[in-house]
């Protein structure tokens, strides 16, 4: 029976997995949530369809045995706290703050409108939809919260298909979904505690809304940070796999946990934890979507599927609960619409806005589905209701993405706005905005000083993590009682994280975290510890000691040695042959010096010299070293320059940072280069790429630029190349 019993578990899960990324495929190819395709497999193999045409087999598969049927409900119930989850990880609570008073009257109108409307019908519906004829009241509040909440995913999905994820009108409308969805699930919460008590009883229900109130300023205060401890504490310390996975499942089941304990719903808790898990600087775009790949590949078509199984769409063949069913999607549909229509006008939208806004809201989906199965597993709802709610969640959201996108095709940009959007999107290419952690290697010296600084400016606008490693004599961090270069790097850091944070929040009217700063400590800086420590994961290693560079021009085996352990872009921070050894005071009016020549390493230093610009308003030159017009190639190259030129401008347009460009053609990169260093340049910001060999080497044009100039070189280097891909390089000119 044991080997049936598994047998019978596998074959639910196969069915429910190949129906319902079938159907959801067909759905998404045709502009359709692909959510919506596994809830109507679900159906489909329930006794909608399968227990309809063949129901022996479908009974067999899908037993009615308390035990049987009591493994896949695990699987299920799992299923929906990792909903939550994710869910609460894709909550941009920065995007609620960053659009402002609009989006709070959309969700509030958009959330009382259909609750009364839920809550009044669930009053007058006949006693045989109701499990127990005593519970009307709190049957209402789940009808009234599954009308009222929208699908934040679903909403998103239409919004960015039709270009407007960066429109005002967008930001708005996902704004006001993640309100919707987080009050929702502050109403089921309480909900739930209603329903254990068995009745609406004050002193019961004002301790519950206390207790739920305590546990989100817990959350959201001491918990936001002991998440992103946790986090990086799991990512740095773990050499197992998947390590941050594990912590991040552990903290959503301890707050599930503790939502439990004080008497509300589990999904109250792995909301939340999403939530603080997905605002954690340190989840990287990796992590995260290894955790949304298994969510999204087994436990949401598990999950949708079982729902779509409780439903009987054949009971829909009585004629009073057919009229029903309509009567609930009208309802449902006009409350919805009507309630966030109101708010936009309230919001002083246009009628045009204000219908787009109404459309978009009148998404349930996955957030309906999930209110409904608490409701049906709680027993306050009954099978024939839920079948109603989940049909009439089915109808709406299919609805909804023609509606939508037809309201926001009548919706034209304006000119500020199409002008902000184009930054933006030029900004989202950009090699710094991509950085999602730093790695800081310097000393005592004045470079190591300068580049502790410049690293604090490349991270501090956006609160970036950076783990500083000091050296003093070859050796990190020097001997136990000697703890004051370590603590002047960390003060150089935060005074560049504090200065362009600044820049950022005037420029962008948002507040920004302080840098998230580590200081580590080994026993010597070799390839291994580097490699160690780069094995947690970082986007840039910034370097800046005294000696780098021997007297022959070379780099050091030091240096080499070091930047062997780690594969990912490297930023060296040098002084020039003929410069002193102080580094420049970046102020307004100091130049750099950035050459290009059409290669992505080249674009990656100019977009890399905007950052520092930006926060003291520093000014950028840009130069192109034409190699092609210097050997007479046609216009078609001299186009493709004066592109790559404007381009870069775009962007510094987007950091607000005064750039000039200029083109030249009648001298070599080098130089070319150091010509417009004498002109007043103050330093030099070179993107160069690793050379495969034994030796650290970018080429000779950054080994001739470093022996000519009078001032610091910062050498952005591409990925390491190792030997085996040197065959697949292709010569694209100098580096510059």
């Amino acid at each position: 029976m044991g080997g049936s019993a598994e047998g019978l578990f596998v074959a639910e899960i196969v069915l429910l997995l190949l129906v319902g990324r079938g159907i959801g495929e067909i759905f998404q190819r045709h502009g359709q949530p692909a959510i919506m395709g596994q809830l109507i497999g679900g159906i489909l193999l329930g006794p909608s369809l399968f227990g309809w045409l063949w129901p022996d087999a479908q009974h067999l598969i899908f037993s009615t045995d308390p035990a049987q049927k009591s493994m896949i409900d695990a699987v299920s119930q799992l299923g929906i706290l990792l909903l939550l989850l994710l869910t609460g990880m894709e909550t941009d609570l920065r995007l609620v703050r960053r659009v402002g008073a609009a989006c709070f009257s959309i969700s509030i109108a958009g959330i009382i409108v259909p609750f009364a409307c839920g809550f009044a019908l669930a009053q007058f519906l006949p006693a045989s939809l109701l499990p127990a004829p005593t519970q009307r009241i709190v049957a209402g509040l789940f009808l009234g919260t599954a009308l009222s909440i929208s699908s934040v995913k679903i909403v998103a999905m239409v919004v960015r298909e039709m270009n407007f994820m960066r429109r005002n009108l967008g930001q708005v409308i996902i704004s006001s979904a993640i309100i919707e969805d987080t009050i929702g699930w502050l109403i089921i919460a309480i909900t739930f505690g209603i329903a254990t008590n068995g009745s609406l009883q004050v002193l019961p229900l004002i301790t519950t809304v206390a207790e739920v109130a305590l546990f989100m300023v817990f959350s959201f205060t001491l918990g936001r940070r002991l998440v992103f401890t946790l986090i990086r504490w799991s990512n740095d310390s773990f050499r197992s796999e998947y390590a941050v996975i594990t912590v991040i499942l552990i903290i959503m089941g301890v707050m599930a946990l503790i939502t439990n304990l004080i008497g509300v719903h589990t999904v109250l808790g792995a909301f939340v934890a999403g939530i603080l898990v997905g605002e954690s600087p340190i989840l990287s775009d990796h992590i995260e979507g290894q955790l949304r790949g298994v969510i999204t590949a087994l436990f949401m078509p598990i999950f949708f599927g079982m729902a779509g199984l409780s439903a009987d769409l054949t009971v829909l063949t009585d004629p009073t609960l057919a009229l029903l069913t309509l009567a609930l999607v009208a309802i449902a549909s006009i409350g919805k619409f009507g309630g966030a229509f109101i708010g936009g006008k309230l919001a002083g939208m246009s009628l045009k806005e204000a219908t787009a806004v109404g459309s978009a809201m009148n998404a349930r989906g996955s957030t309906e589905v999930i209110v409904a199965s608490i409701g049906l597993s709680m027993n306050i709802l009954s099978h024939n209701l839920f079948t109603m709610i989940v049909t009439m969640a089915v109808i709406t959201t299919l609805a909804m993405p023609p509606m939508l996108r037809w309201a926001l095709g009548r919706l034209p940009v304006g000119h500020a706005e199409k002008q902000r959007v184009e930054r933006e999107l030029l900004d989202e290419r950009g090699f710094v905005s991509k950085l999602e952690r730093l790695l800081l290697l310097v000393d005592d010296s004045p470079a190591g000083k300068f580049t502790a600084y410049l690293a604090g400016l490349v991270g501090g606008g956006s609160g970036m993590p950076t783990t500083l490693l000091h050296l003093k004599d070859g050796r990190i961090a020097g001997p136990a009682g000697d703890k004051g270069g370590p603590e002047r790097a960390r003060n150089e850091v935060r005074k560049g994280a504090a200065r362009s944070a600044r820049a950022v929040s005037k420029a962008e009217d948002t507040s920004v975290e302080k840098v998230h700063l580590t200081t580590r400590t080994e026993s010597e800086a070799t390839a291994e510890t580097i490699a160690e420590e780069a094995r947690k994961g970082y986007g840039l290693l910034l370097v800046g000691l005294e000696t780098m560079v021997t007297a022959k021009g070379s780099f050091t085996g030091a240096l080499h040695a070091i930047t062997g352990g780690f594969d990912g872009p490297l930023c060296l921070v040098l002084n020039g042959a003929r410069s002193a050894a102080r580094m420049p005071v970046l102020k307004a009016g100091t130049t750099m010096l950035v050459p290009v020549n059409g290669t992505e390493v080249s674009r990656r230093a100019a977009d890399f010299a905007l950052a520092l610009a930006r926060p003291h308003r520093a000014r950028v030159k840009v130069l192109y070293v034409s190699q092609a017009a210097r050997q007479g190639a046609t216009s078609v190259s001299h186009r493709r320059e004066e592109a790559m030129l404007k381009d870069i401008a775009d962007l510094a347009a987007r950091y607000g940072v005064q750039v000039d460009t200029a083109l030249r053609t009648r001298a070599t990169p080098d130089r070319a280069i150091a010509r417009e260093v004498a002109k007043g340049a103050a330093m030099v910001v070179m993107g160069v790429t690793q050379r495969p060999g034994e030796e650290l080497f970018f080429g000779d044009t950054a080994t001739a630029v470093l022996a000519a100039v009078a001032c610091p070189v910062v050498l952005l280097a591409s990925e390491r190349i190792r030997p085996t891909e040197a065959r697949a390089e292709v010569g694209g000119g100098p580096e510059a």
